[in-house]
């Protein structure tokens, strides 16, 4: 299925190495609806994304639109943190049926598995 696409090189817009955009992902972008390239390579789109940058390229990302990217600061929650019992901050409005954490137990929670 994959005949009318070819292998193609790109080059990532944050470290300028090239990559390969293969036939295989662009067929699979095509049946996704995604009209644009990727802009970055495997190992920069995998930095962004731990950065909490977004969702790899995919439309969306996550977060609700509200009519243009970066419309603002983000709305913050006061919540306690499920680990520590400190008070923390975060991007979402907790629901209680899950534990919340601050940032750094967030971080050591991420860093086990």
């Amino acid at each position: 299925m994959s005949g009318q696409y070819t292998d193609r090189q790109l080059s990532c817009v944050d470290c300028g190495a090239e990559f390969t955009f293969s036939a295989g992902q662009q067929e699979f972008f095509a049946e996704k609806g995604f009209t644009n390239d990727p802009k970055r390579c495997e190992p920069c789109r995998a930095a962004k994304k731990a950065q909490g940058g977004g969702g790899g390229g995919r439309s969306g990302g996550g977060r609700p639109s509200g009519g243009g990217g970066g419309s603002g600061p983000r709305e913050m929650f006061e919540t306690v943190c499920g680990a520590c019992g400190k008070p923390a901050r975060v991007p979402f409005k907790p629901t209680g049926g899950r534990p919340v954490y601050c940032s750094d137990c967030f971080q050591q929670q991420s860093g086990r598995r």
